[in-house]
């Protein structure tokens, strides 16, 4: 039952963090190629996001980890 739960928890994580960067990714190209003078600040506001979102996965496996052993 533990390998269950470790299976989904990883496997929803990794899925959110697939989604969230996609969309992140998509409104930053979105946003540069409607002010491209403003792509260096996107482009750094984008890596601090996609660096938040994929702290998700890693607390997932933390998570699944955790509900594996216990």
């Amino acid at each position: 039952m533990g390998a269950l739960a470790a299976a989904i928890a990883i496997g929803l994580a990794a899925l959110g963090a697939g989604i969230g960067n996609g969309l992140i990714v998509s409104k930053t190209v979105e946003g540069m190629a409607r002010q491209p003078e403003a792509s260096g600040l996107l482009r750094t506001t984008m890596f601090i996001g996609v660096g938040l979102v994929e702290a998700i996965p890693i607390m997932g496996v933390v998570i699944a980890f955790i509900a594996l052993f216990a």
